[in-house]
């Protein structure tokens, strides 16, 4: 593509200047306005600019990118309402064998837990789970942050709703959900192991520092503070080892029977003293008052009906509550399989949203609230801004330059390749990235060697952009 006019290419290099500075560091002093309206900010400078026209701006709105990104948010919404991330927390810590064992599996449970349900996700959920157990266990917590962080932008990698930048790159190359998995799954597993073996050399000594057992005070305020919490999962198997030990504890039960029947006499002998001299008072009205005190303390018929009842209710609530996590659970899996079989991606998460919606039986607005329609806005002003950049000539010069050098017929073109996305993810973020190179690339390497292997090229782009996010603390949202 050639260049634009010398207008249109300042202008529009200002716009997109504009949009990457809000967006790279959305709290600068002269404009605070956030990643968002920066990104809005963008497009319709881009329009105003003259750079492409509003019918132009509107057609590069990607719908089906937004419908799969809304769709998987929403059940993500529910997913968490369905107590799945609790129990996720709950697997970091069941039957842990120490600080070396944790790192391993955060990393393995992010990388999961971020290839089904986005990488932000699993991130700002299993946060608080990361803290809390590193806080029980008197360990530094930020070997597991960068655990949970990078296995999660890796372990993002190899589905299409792991991330944003796999979504467009699944929406505009019609790469097959099973088809990606299956290019990339490989290469996501070795990188988590590679991930975990470098976090483990690199903090081989502080993970082994013992836990100081005769410490108490780190034990009492982790407790409070997870207890005032909604995630409180891993004080669970502490708290009911004290509790079986109180149990199974035979001289401390007997001291504490003993000092309780002791406690018992003294009040005991107390009221017997109390009623004596009641009785040389008034022996009369003691009488009825204690009659009166007996009635009160026999319940009535009324109130064991009434007791029954609200247990009946109660169980009632529990089975009802279990069978709707087992629905949820259900479309999720439903959801899974058909982008497996090669269904419409979008129209499929969209449908198991509203699924869910059905399902729940009661007012959407409290869960539709808590997705990030933010995210959404961004995104469309993000399609502007990119579409009005891309017509201005200056990425397809810049890729005229470097295409002889990045073939991905060879092993050198992919390296090359590889250095330039991954330059690019940290300097414009992988998203833009991805926008601006996806289609020279596969261009690119559908004419070098065949149509087949475009497939190819679109997976390298989808490896690196989401792995470069790991290099900097601004280089992936999950960061």
């Amino acid at each position: 593509m050639a260049m634009a006019a010398s207008y249109k290419v300042v202008l529009g290099s200002i716009a997109f200047a504009v949009f990457w500075v809000l967006a790279v560091f959305p709290a600068v002093p002269f404009l605070p306005v956030g990643r968002t309206a920066g990104s809005l900010l963008g497009a319709v400078l881009m329009v105003l600019f003259g750079v492409i026209t509003p019918d132009e701006a509107y057609a590069a709105i990607d719908l089906p990118i937004l419908g799969l990104l809304f769709g998987t948010m929403v059940v993500s919404v529910y997913l968490e309402r369905a107590d799945m991330f609790k129990y996720l927390g709950k697997l970091l810590s069941w039957r842990s064998k120490g600080a070396k064992d944790l790192i391993c599996r955060i990393c393995l449970v992010s990388a999961i837990s971020s290839a089904l349900f986005t990488n932000d996700t699993s991130c700002v959920i299993l946060t608080e789970f990361v803290l809390t157990i590193a806080r029980q266990h008197n360990l530094p917590p930020h070997p597991f942050l960068l655990a949970l962080a990078s296995s999660a932008n890796i372990g993002s990698s190899a589905t299409p709703i792991g991330n944003p930048q796999n979504l467009v790159i699944a929406v505009q190359s019609k790469i097959s959900f099973g088809e990606f998995v299956v290019g990339i799954l490989p290469a996501m597993l070795v990188g988590v192991s590679v991930n975990a073996l470098i976090l483990l050399v690199m903090y081989w000594r502080s993970l082994s520092v013992q836990k100081d057992e005769e410490d108490g005070t780190t034990e009492v305020v982790g407790e409070v503070e997870v207890s005032s919490h909604r995630f409180s999962p891993a004080t669970m198997s502490h708290l009911s080892s004290l509790n079986f030990e109180e149990f199974m504890d035979p001289p401390s039960s007997a001291s504490h029977i003993n000092g309780s029947s002791t406690h018992a006499d003294t009040l005991r002998n107390r009221v017997n003293s109390e009623d004596q001299h009641e009785i040389q008072r008034s022996p009369g009205v003691r009488n009825s008052d204690a009659s009166r005190e007996l009635a009160n303390a026999i319940p009535s018929t009324e109130s064991f009906a009434v007791l029954n009842s609200e247990q009946k209710e109660t169980v009632k609530g529990r089975w009802k509550n279990k069978f709707w996590k087992l629905c949820v659970y259900l479309d999720t899996i439903g959801l899974l399989v058909a982008l497996l079989m090669g269904q419409n991606m979008s129209w499929t998460a969209i449908t198991a949203a509203l699924a869910l919606v059905v399902l729940d039986f009661k007012d959407a607005s409290p869960c539709l609230e808590k997705v990030s329609y933010s995210l959404l806005v961004f995104f469309c002003g993000m399609f502007i801004t990119v579409e009005g950049f891309n017509k201005t000539g200056i990425p397809s010069t810049l890729w005229d330059f470097m295409e002889p050098y990045s073939k991905i017929d060879r092993v050198s073109g992919i390296a090359v390749l590889a250095i330039v996305i991954l330059v690019l993810s940290n300097l414009a973020s992988n998203v833009p990235t991805v926008l601006l190179l996806g289609g020279p690339v596969a261009a690119s390497a559908a004419t070098i060697i065949s149509a087949s292997e475009e497939k190819k090229a679109w997976l390298i782009l989808a490896w690196v952009s989401t792995v470069a996010g790991n290099l900097s603390l601004l280089g992936s949202a999950a960061n």
